[in-house]
């Protein structure tokens, strides 16, 4: 007996003893490891079934292995993973070492200069002090403009070009890793391994600059690839041509190069840019690509610039491209450039003078095409739908320049105006021969006898007191709000099902709700795309039985509330439901650019047509009792265009419909700008009862009678004894209070909220019938209202915990406390279900 029991216990001790495995074993179980990491207890005993090699290995010894084999593969993992954080901190340290080096030289330097001038200011005469301190300050930048002018080089042969380039070079570095420019950090850009990187606007010098520093997981030579593609991730440029390539004796490259660039607005012109790009090596193994304007004196065209272009200039600027130890790079932009603001007017000055709107427009998105791409290839970013990156990358290029030709309706690309019906509002173009924008599609297109070609509808307006990001959301959820479906739909329909048929508005159009497809987005979420699905779509009752969905591809920016001077911008056009990859796109949609706030003049403090900001005198825009309403300086400038195909019998037809369109979707986006402003401009306007309600007064009245019926207590302390009292006390009432239907086998549906449910809902009072109560509360919340829901309908209230809801436009509002009661008639009857969110805020 002893002896039995000593034999079990050494064969137990031999199970739990370290098993040495031959290579053959090894090989073998690693098959098994790669094809089932974490293989069931059949599965082992299979395996050593399958494989004599693994017959004197009991099951238990190969659980241990493939345990030990995971905990292996999970250290090495977290090994790389971690190395590539060091990889990344090692590096931005580095990068903030040298920014804080050239910082300490910025400081150096204003100190030498504030010396200098109290220098001045002591020894130069009183009588000639303005003067002798106004030459010296106009020396000062008149040095740093042109620091190293030499007029006799001779640009006409490459030995010039290279003298150009080569001070272009010293030019540039100076502003990339020295203090040649007065830099300041950009708001809302904070520096980390795996952030946007370090970005700086210019203060005080010519034009306008932007310099970004940032980390990528790419090396140096496909980083220049990328950024010499200017196109691709430059939104507003329309074409780069490189006119002819020098090769250098250091081993770089000269390339004289012409680009044009879209306008922004229908109120101003394209720009155009004649420079030399100069590409080299220097000596620790950096690459740079610098460029810089050209005139006629330099080697750049005789002639004026071209016809709807005005000339702007480049000052030195680039790209500094440093090798990081371990792999990747190190990138240092700088963008400089003077747009000629003077030529524009003055209202849209500051989109042409704000260094932070370059830096969003072009040196930050470069930074961001990069680090998109690195990411890409790096296999960090999955994307659903079957489609390939570039392919979707490719689908948001063609949207934000098929706007952009829209917008800017260009005489070489086959545009003319119509005349208009004396109002200038609405400028209405049209293309006979829109082959660039239909592709082949064109050709299929252009031999029917019928098809006239692309009409464009577009305007500007100027937006007071609505942040850009908050708007274009807006607009982007309740799109019920401002398109008219009886028009929007069929000009859908007009690719989708027939695209030469003439989209012509049809009163009485059956609205449909929406459905928005998430397809793909930017690392840091800053561009969404989409498809869009209008269901159920009838253009009249009468065709409800017939009705189907449209599609939209949609494409949306810039709705990040804290990106400093960022455009947001919301572009649709209508596909058909295969979406094929060469599907004709024809961009219709909204552009919103913030303004820099002026403090030195009046402005006005409600929503204004653009035009009519630029009159001056007593039939002007602004007069001087608003002058005195400094303290609402957030401007913006929205630019909207429609497209749609026509027949030729049809356009002016077409034309009269799409001029009307556009000024109903001005209206309505001038409404919806005073109702989500904000500033409560709103709120003077007061509720307006919606139809099949029971008016406003009559509303708040019963809202008020049954919170004291069921609670007892009083929701409003009425002092006045005018008729509207009470309505005005519950709409400026400090919590959010709000009401939603009660119908059996349907969804409660809100249909009235004071201005605080408004702003908490980010809604407006139209658009509130289209959200649903179950769709704003969390899991959490609709738990608590079922269950409290019999009590509520018995007792007549009930109180609700704190907890989380969200807005319709999707952000997490926090509320400490919600009452729910229910508002009776004046017959008794229930007409509907009130609640009251107190204290929230969003989260």
């Amino acid at each position: 007996m002893a002896l039995s029991m000593h034999k079990e216990s050494n064969k137990h001790m031999d199970s739990n003893k370290y098993v040495r495995y031959t290579p053959e074993q090894v090989e073998a179980l690693e098959r098994v490891y790669t094809e089932c990491p974490k293989p069931s207890s059949l599965r082992r005993q299979q395996l050593i079934r399958e494989c004599p090699i693994l017959s004197n290995i009991e099951p238990k010894q190969i659980k241990v292995w493939f345990q030990n084999r995971r905990c292996r593969e999970k250290q090495r993992k977290e090994s790389s993973r971690l190395q590539t954080v060091n990889r990344k901190l090692t590096a931005m340290n580095k990068l903030l070492m040298e920014e804080n080096d050239r910082l300490q030289k910025q400081v150096s330097q204003l100190v030498y200069d504030n010396g200098y001038m109290r220098q001045q200011l002591q020894t130069v005469p009183t009588a000639t002090t303005d003067t002798s301190c106004e030459s010296v300050v106009m020396s000062g930048q008149h040095q740093q403009q042109n620091p190293t002018q030499h007029p006799q080089r001779d640009a006409n042969n490459p030995a010039g070009l290279l003298a150009i380039a080569e001070e272009t070079l010293a030019e540039f570095l100076s502003k990339a890793t020295g203090t040649a420019v007065d830099w300041v950090q950009m708001i809302g850009m904070k520096p980390g391994p795996d952030s946007i990187g370090i970005v700086a606007v210019s203060r005080n010098c010519s034009g306008v600059a932007a310099r970004a520093c940032g980390l990528v997981g790419l090396e140096p030579t496909k980083v220049a690839e990328i950024l010499n593609d200017r196109p691709s991730w430059f939104r507003d440029c329309r074409c780069l041509d490189v006119l002819s390539v020098i090769p250098t004796g250091n081993g770089g490259t000269i390339e004289l190069i012409y680009m044009q660039t879209y306008a922004p607005t229908t109120l101003a012109s394209a720009r155009d840019f004649w420079t030399l790009r100069y590409t080299t090596s220097l000596e620790d193994g950096s690459l740079v690509i610098c460029e810089r304007s050209l005139t006629s004196s330099t080697g750049g065209p005789p002639g004026p610039p071209a016809s709807c272009f005005v000339r702007a200039e480049m000052l030195p600027s680039g790209y500094l491209i440093r090798p990081c130890e371990g792999g990747g790079s190190i990138i240092h932009i700088v963008d400089h450039i003077d747009l000629d603001a003077w030529s524009v007017p003055e209202v849209l000055r500051p989109l042409y003078e704000s260094s932070k709107i370059l830096a969003q427009k072009m040196t930050v998105a470069a930074l961001r095409h990069i680090r998109q791409i690195a990411q890409e290839t790096n296999g960090e970013i999955q994307y659903g739908g079957g489609r390939q990156p570039a392919v979707l990358r490719t689908f948001s290029q063609r949207l934000c320049r098929g706007f952009n030709e829209a917008v800017n309706g260009f005489v070489d690309d086959g545009w003319s105006i119509m005349g208009s019906d004396g109002v200038d509002d609405v400028t209405i173009t049209v293309n006979s021969s829109p082959s660039k924008f239909l592709g082949s599609h064109y050709n299929t297109l252009s031999m029917l006898p019928t098809f006239g070609g692309v009409l464009c509808a577009k305007a500007s307006m100027l937006l007071q007191n609505v942040p850009p990001a908050l708007l274009v959301r807006f607009l982007r959820e309740h799109r019920s709000e401002w398109a008219d479906y009886g028009v929007d739909a069929y000009s859908a329909a007009s690719l989708k099902a027939s695209p030469y048929a003439v989209p012509c508005a049809r009163p009485g159009g059956f609205p449909s709700s929406q459905v928005i497809l998430p397809l793909a987005h930017t690392v840091e979420h800053e561009e969404f795309l989409e498809v869009v699905r209008l269901e159920g779509h009838a253009f009249s009752p009468e065709d409800v039985a017939l009705s189907r969905d449209m599609y939209l591809l949609q494409l949306c920016s810039g709705v990040d509330e804290n990106a400093a001077g960022a455009c947001a911008q919301l572009v649709f056009a209508p596909i058909d439901e295969s979406f094929a990859d060469d599907a004709p796109l024809l961009p219709s949609g909204f552009r919103v650019i913030p303004l820099d706030p002026k403090s030195d003049g009046p402005t006005a403090t409600r929503t204004l047509d653009l035009a009519s900001t630029l009159e001056v005198g007593p039939g002007g825009a602004r007069t001087s009792s608003e002058a005195d309403l400094n303290n609402y300086n957030l401007r913006s400038v929205l630019t909207l265009a429609f497209q749609f195909t026509f027949e030729n019998h049809f356009r002016d037809n077409v034309a009269a419909m799409a001029r009307q369109y556009v000024r109903s979707v001005v209206g309505s986006v001038q409404r919806v700008a005073m109702a989500i402003a904000p500033s409560r401009l709103s709120s003077q306007m007061g509720p307006k009862s919606l139809p099949g309600s029971p008016e406003a007064l009559t509303l708040a009245r019963w809202i008020c009678r049954s919170y004291m019926i069921h609670t007892g207590g009083e929701l409003l302390r009425v002092d006045s004894q005018a008729g509207d009292a009470v309505l005005k006390q519950l709409w400026h009432h400090s919590d959010a209070i709000m009401c939603c239907s009660v119908k059996t086998n349907a969804s409660p549906v809100f249909t009235f909220a004071n201005q605080a449910g408004l702003d908490m809902l980010e809604t407006t009072l139209v658009a509130l019938q289209d959200i649903m109560l179950d769709k704003i509360l969390d899991e959490a919340g609709r738990k608590i209202l079922l269950s409290e829901f019999s009590k509520i309908m018995q007792q007549g209230f009930a109180y609700l915990p704190a907890g989380i809801c969200v807005s319709s436009m999707g952000r997490p509002v926090s509320y400490e406390q919600a009452i729910a009661w229910k508002v009776l008639n004046d017959d008794d009857s229930s007409h509907c279900l009130a609640f009251m969110f107190t204290n929230w805020s969003f989260v």
